[in-house]
């Protein structure tokens, strides 16, 4: 098990995940098609080229935060978690292109025991991708149930 029990995270905790990662033109065009958006912004090049001032197709948004929140699962949730309870305060402050590398790193915000289920409590994670160039390109806050660690 890799990821952390509740009652072995702090508040102010930070995670610097190891894994990075290209995103490819395919890892876009896939998910885009997978998941039925049409939005000309992820699959027509020559559009985006000609008439915006990105000059090339952006990598889906919804991509961009399962893959940020997926590298973090290693460190913190696997193996620990009982459920994603929700996500908050999603933010993409600059696009993402094919090609560019991320990096991620999360931090504890908050830290709640559970009422109901006493081997429990909630954690809300802050979640930062950053590209290539150091530039944040993703954030979101995630709160999850997670277990806390077994009694001997």
């Amino acid at each position: 098990m890799a990821g952390v029990w509740f009652d072995e995270l702090e508040v102010g905790q930070v995670f610097h995940h190891a894994i990075r990662r290209t995103v490819t033109e395919t890892d876009n065009v896939m998910f885009t098609c997978m998941t039925h958006n049409p939005a000309r912004l992820h699959l027509d090049e020559k559009y985006m080229q000609e008439e915006t001032e990105y000059g090339q197709r952006l990598v889906n948004s919804g991509f961009t935060l399962s893959l940020m929140v997926g590298i973090s699962v290693n460190e913190t949730t696997l193996g620990t978690a009982v459920a994603n309870l929700g996500w908050d305060e999603v933010r993409f402050p600059k696009p993402l292109f094919h090609g560019d590398t991320i990096r991620v790193e999360t931090e504890v915000l908050e830290l709640r025991e559970s009422k109901s289920r006493p081997n429990q409590g909630i954690v809300t994670f802050q979640h930062r991708a950053f590209n290539q160039h150091e530039e944040l390109v993703a954030t979101c806050k995630r709160s999850g149930l997670q277990l806390k660690k077994p009694k001997d």
